[in-house]
Formats: structure tokens, C-alpha cells, sequence
């Protein structure tokens, strides 16, 4: 037996938007996890709603825990407080199953598909996300260290391009729509907006050619109209895909009208959880690239699913992380694994900074590809440092 014995979560006030969850077993084992957005709400949830059950199972059962956490009387389809402390629960508990066995995740899942796994900079800022508030960039905005590259591809996107190829990576995403999004909610941009809102990829390409891939993200903030007037401009600019262009990212019969009607990649989605959203997308061809964010779809139990269905489909996977230090190393061990995956995301600037304070370990990257984890489990834990902050918000369930 290795019997649940208490849950901890962290919580940092100036993260607010993160959480961290350790889960302690009677054989002496600590299984780490990790989501994002709603923070205080999923701490509640763990611990009032899923510790007294929790407590005193056995960890070892992780397909009967993850079946009982996603499905309940009132089912869930996208990725809410409950399913977001299922995936924390569900990261946790795989990462005790990597210890236990003494691999890496993506060995206990079966293997590795590849050596290596090539990376992407989302281009964002020291503190994109994580403090609760959106950061919309205008032209009085100055850059807050060497790797705002939120700044940047507003102010200078192909210097930028330059300065990632520099330090080997090959691929970049951007979004200078989303400022345009809120004066219509959404539903009209502009001409002039457009023209705007496509200069950083005529920079890109002016300045480096073909020789970094370009992604643009949406953020589910547009309608329709607008998002196919967004995707058709784009095909000029051979963007290697459109993420979450549509703000119903679960309706399939839209995305498939929008992916019929440009030759640009459309790509869907980090903001999904459970397995059901990405089957009904799939079988309506309404995805070209399958993004899953693992703190958010219910975990490796539902990821590794979700990453059987693009297999199936023949759809390339792509881990999401914009969001915590745990959370990429779980979508690093899935992106070895599984046989699709073509990309794993990161931030070079939160790789260089606070990502650092809060775990011992982090993907080592060279020339833009992540190098496959040693050591048991996730293959990082919580600093010590980290744990001895006086301002850390600890709650335990035993």
C-alpha cells in the first residue's frame, strides 16, 4: 500500500494565480503538482471538497482516483475549479508513480518517443500571468529586464527574432491582435487595427526570413467575422499555426467553418479540460495542432488520452506552459512520450528568473531542444528556500 496521508498546498501572494500541491504517502513519498488560475478556489476545493475522501486511498490507483475526481453527478467540460484541482491531484499522483517505479514520467507512461523535444518562446514578460492582471502593451512601455519580450514584439519584433535565433531557438509566438479585441468585444477589428496588428510578423519576416517559425495567439477573444479576417491576413506571413482563435473554443462547428475557409493552421486548446471537448473537435476536423495544458485537463490520466486521440487523428500534440515551473515539466515528460508531439512551450523569461526560486530543476534546453529528465517522477521538487518564505500561504488535510 501507498496510503494518501496529507495534502498541502502553497500559495504565494504575489502568484496569486498559482498554486502548488504536495501529496505526502505512508512509504515516504511526496508527489508534486501544480495549477493555475483560481488559486484560493482550487485550494478550497482540495481541501474541503477532496481531502476527506482522498485521505487514506491508496496513490497507486490513479485511473480510479482521476475517474472519480473528472466525473461526478454534474459533469464538467471545461477545465473549472474542479477540474483543475483533479489535474493537481492527478500530477501528483504520477509523479509518486515515477518515484515509486525510479523513472522519469514518460517512462512509467511507456517510453519515450524521442530523444529530445524541440521548444517554442512564447514571447511574454517576467510576471505575465501570474499576478492576476492582463498586461496590454502600448507605446509608452518600457522593457523590464532583457527578456520582456512582450515589449518586444510590440516595439521591435524583428530584433527580437534576431535575439531568439541567437540563443538557438527556432520558433516564437506572439499576440498584437488581442489589444484590438476589447473596443468590440471581440466581434469587429478594424482595417487599420488589422494593418497594426500584423506588423510584427512583417518585421519577423523582413528581419530573419524563414528561419524562426511564428505562431500567433488569439486567446479565445474573438468572434467569428473578425477571427477569420485575422486568420486570412495572416497566410501571407506563413505563421506555423492560429491558436484558440474563437472565444468558444469547445464549438466545433465554428472552428471547422473558420478552418475551412483559411490555409492558416488553427490550433486548440490549453483552456479545454476532460477528453470529451477533443474528441468532438477532432471528429468534426475543426483542429489541425492539439494543444493540452496538463494542470488543466485533468491531468497525465486525461493527457495521455487527449495525446492518443491526436495519435489517432493524426493531429500534432503541443504541451501549454505559460503558467507555473511544475506544469512544464509535466507537459515535458508528456511531449517525450507521446508519439505526436512536435513542440513544448516556454517562457525564456520566467526559465531565468522566478521559475528558478521556487524548484530544484528545469528543462535544460540547447539549440531549442529540451533535453529528456533523469531523475524519478517529474524530476524537480519544491526548493527548500521556497518552503522557508515567511510570506508562503501553507494549508495541510491529514
Amino acid at each position: 500500500m501507498s496510503t494518501i496521508r496529507c495534502l498541502r498546498t502553497y500559495r504565494l501572494p504575489d502568484r496569486p494565480s498559482l498554486i502548488w500541491l504536495e501529496l505526502e504517502t505512508s512509504d515516504g513519498l511526496v508527489g508534486l503538482g501544480e495549477t493555475f488560475r483560481g488559486a484560493v478556489s482550487v485550494e478550497t476545493c482540495l481541501h474541503d471538497e477532496l481531502a476527506p475522501w482522498l485521505v487514506g486511498r491508496d496513490s497507486r490507483h490513479i485511473e480510479g482516483i482521476s475517474r472519480h475526481l473528472l466525473t461526478p453527478y454534474v459533469g464538467y467540460n471545461g477545465s473549472g475549479v474542479e477540474v483543475r484541482s483533479a489535474s493537481v491531484i492527478d500530477i501528483a499522483l504520477w509523479d509518486l508513480a515515477g518515484q515509486r517505479q525510479g523513472v522519469p514520467i514518460h517512462e512509467a507512461l511507456g517510453g519515450a518517443a524521442r530523444d529530445s523535444v524541440p521548444v517554442y518562446n512564447t514571447c511574454a514578460g517576467y510576471a505575465y500571468n501570474t499576478n492576476g492582471r492582463r498586461r496590454d502593451i502600448g507605446d509608452e512601455d518600457k522593457p523590464q529586464g532583457p527578456y520582456d519580450d512582450q515589449v518586444a514584439f510590440m516595439h521591435d519584433a524583428g530584433e527580437l527574432a534576431r535575439s531568439l535565433l541567437d540563443e538557438g531557438y527556432k520558433a516564437m509566438k506572439i499576440w498584437p491582435f488581442d489589444i484590438y479585441a476589447p473596443k468590440s468585444g471581440g466581434h469587429l477589428i478594424s482595417l487599420p487595427d488589422l494593418e497594426k496588428g500584423l506588423a510584427p510578423f512583417r518585421k519577423i519576416r523582413e528581419a530573419v526570413g524563414n528561419r524562426i517559425e511564428v505562431m500567433c495567439e488569439l486567446h479565445s477573444l474573438f468572434g467569428g467575422h473578425s477571427a477569420l479576417r485575422i486568420c486570412q491576413a495572416l497566410e501571407d506571413y506563413d505563421v506555423f499555426w492560429v491558436e484558440d482563435p474563437l472565444c468558444k473554443m469547445d464549438d466545433h462547428a465554428a472552428l471547422a467553418d473558420l478552418r475551412r475557409r483559411t490555409r492558416v493552421p488553427v490550433c486548440g486548446s490549453e483552456t479545454l479540460g476532460g477528453l470529451r471537448p477533443f474528441r468532438d473537435l477532432l471528429a468534426n476536423d475543426a483542429l489541425d495542432v492539439v494543444m493540452l495544458d496538463l494542470a488543466w485537463c485533468g491531468g497525465f490520466s486525461e493527457g495521455r488520452k487527449i495525446a492518443a486521440l491526436a495519435q489517432a487523428y493524426n493531429r500534432p500534440l503541443a504541451p501549454h506552459d505559460c503558467t507555473g515551473p511544475v506544469t512544464l515539466m509535466a507537459g515535458l515528460q508528456m511531449a517525450l512520450h507521446a508519439p505526436t508531439a512536435i513542440y513544448q512551450e516556454v517562457v525564456r523569461a520566467t526559465l531565468a528568473t522566478w521559475y528558478r526560486d521556487i524548484v530544484t530543476d528545469l528543462p535544460v534546453i540547447r539549440e531549442g531542444m529540451a533535453q529528456p529528465t533523469v531523475a524519478a517522477g517529474l524530476g524537480t521538487r519544491l526548493k527548500d528556500s521556497f518552503k522557508q518564505r515567511p510570506d508562503l500561504i501553507v494549508r495541510e488535510s491529514r
